[in-house]
């Protein structure tokens, strides 16, 4: 095993990694860039190496500079948790060059399941199923083999994800214009501008089986994970085992997935996408080549550490794991802790965060990336924690995470921590039948209730009488600065 690992990342994934580390005896090494100084991971590391640039994310995203920083505090191996350079292949095999062990899977996986053209022929001839599609080298070609397919389509960036470079077309009247508008956004994110159609699938569930591998063709699941509750693209809540899911429908997602990863030789843990019809027919999504931000889940139903099983494989330990001794116990339900503003469609939101209190169950993990004092900035993504629960039933841990959310306190920047919970209270999802149009259906039904002016200013003097709060409201830097939406 290692005994140094630089993590090459940050916020609440960055101390996920590092809680492992220090469990298994390992020293962690943190990078921050200085807007980052006071941010618990730099803390939490055994040591902390402040990386520059003039714009905070490049900072995470300088793949030479974190090498040399590695090298210099004598790590053995570097973590990439997700996002920044989690699936970049150059990195990869910048990180493999150096003599350095990238906890990963190796560049040639990566650039085969980075590109979504290669990775849905790679899956067809695996007999893995993909939703009708079209490609083509130029638009007009690509337009006209996309009529053939039928209306509704969905137009996809083949280099990309998070919804960008994506367009829904319902007709043939808007399919020239949306080709031409995806292509162009795809170049602009992903520097990549080639496009692809496939079926849209009408009111799908989004279902993802994680998996471990060794790279000898042996792999096995974790199990299915329920990931349709989503905005913009994003999603917010994720849930194990899928709820309302057919036993014999469950085995086949799962096989489908393992049989991907073991034609692939898949080395160390991957997350295999699906789209899920209403009808029961699943399609092919995309691998992701990375943990996922909600491998939470995953851990409370099967009690294994993912990012341990990661350790272990990236330092040529092997796959200890067999299918046959792997068992889901009970139901886990995860949240994202976002700064961000759901009655203003989910805006992103910025602020200091004055006060920050967590809720201590057992059967409740919270997973942060923020401390007192912090401002919290447009630099980074809007996560900021995680909050997930356990329970003996789907309906158990729903509760469980609602009443932890309730007891959460995060104070100093708008979050989305009430939305969470009238969502996980609300009957329909309860029901358990989701999709990925879940909230844009149920808007209305959970929106906020506007408090009168009199209950407001009477919950205000409240907290305002409490000597904490009254610290972390007005112990401001800037003599006009905003505390969440309470000016000072």
């Amino acid at each position: 095993m290692f005994r140094r690992v630089l993590v090459a990342n940050r916020g609440e994934i960055a101390c996920r990694v590092m809680r492992t580390l220090r469990a298994l005896g390992i020293d962690s090494v943190a990078v921050y860039h200085h807007e980052d100084r006071a941010a618990p991971h730099v803390h939490l590391a055994d040591l902390a190496v402040q990386i520059e640039s003039e714009v905070p994310t490049a900072a995470y995203l300088d793949q030479q500079q974190l090498i040399m920083v590695a090298q210099r505090a004598g790590a053995q191996a570097i973590h990439p948790g997700y996002g920044f350079l989690s699936e970049n292949a150059a990195f990869a095999a910048a990180v493999t060059h150096a003599g350095l062990a990238f906890v990963g899977p190796d560049a040639a996986l990566i650039r085969l399941m980075g590109d979504k053209l290669r990775a849905r022929e790679f899956a067809v001839a695996h007999g893995v199923p993909v939703a009708p599609s079209a490609v083509a080298d130029d638009a007009a070609a690509l337009t006209a083999r996309a009529r053939d397919i039928g209306f509704p389509l969905l137009i996809k960036a083949a280099a990309g994800g998070g919804g960008k470079g994506m367009r829904i077309v319902r007709s043939a009247g808007e399919l020239g214009e949306s080709v031409a508008i995806a292509a162009a956004e795809a170049q602009r994110y992903f520097g990549d501008g080639r496009v692809y159609a496939e079926r849209y699938i009408e009111r799908p569930r989004h279902i993802e089986v994680q998996i471990l591998g060794d790279g000898t063709g042996n792999v096995v699941h974790l199990f299915e994970r329920e990931c349709s509750l989503q905005r913009r693209y994003q999603k917010i809540v994720e849930e194990s085992p899928a709820p309302e899911l057919a036993p014999q429908l469950r085995e086949a997602l799962c096989a489908a997935a393992v049989r991907l990863a073991s034609a692939a030789r898949y080395r160390n843990a991957g997350t295999v996408e699906f789209v899920l019809a209403p009808q029961g027919e699943f399609y092919f999504l995309e691998m992701n080549t990375r943990l996922q931000v909600e491998h939470p889940v995953t851990e409370f139903v099967t009690g294994v550490d993912l990012v341990a099983e990661q350790l272990r494989i990236a330092s040529g330990a092997g796959l200890r794991l067999r299918q046959g001794d792997l068992r889901v116990s009970g139901h886990a339900i995860e949240c994202r802790i976002c700064a961000e503003e759901p009655q203003h469609d989910f805006r992103p939101a910025t602020g200091r965060v004055g006060l920050l209190r967590a809720p201590a169950r057992a059967w409740l993990r919270f997973e942060n990336g923020v401390s007192e004092g912090q401002v919290i900035t447009p630099a980074f993504d809007s996560m900021l924690a995680k909050l997930v629960a356990h329970g003996a039933t789907r309906a158990d841990a729903a509760a469980a995470l609602a009443d932890g959310l309730e007891e959460l306190v995060l104070l100093g920047v708008p979050t989305n921590i009430d939305y969470l919970t009238r969502l996980l209270r609300s009957t329909a999802f309860l029901s358990g039948r989701l999709h990925t149009g879940f909230l844009a259906e149920h808007a209305a039904a959970l929106a906020a209730v506007a408090v009168p002016a009199d209950e407001r200013a009477a919950l205000l003097a409240a907290l305002l009488a409490q000597p904490e709060f009254r610290r972390a409201a007005f112990e401001v830097p800037e003599p006009h600065a905003s505390i969440g939406s309470w000016r000072n």
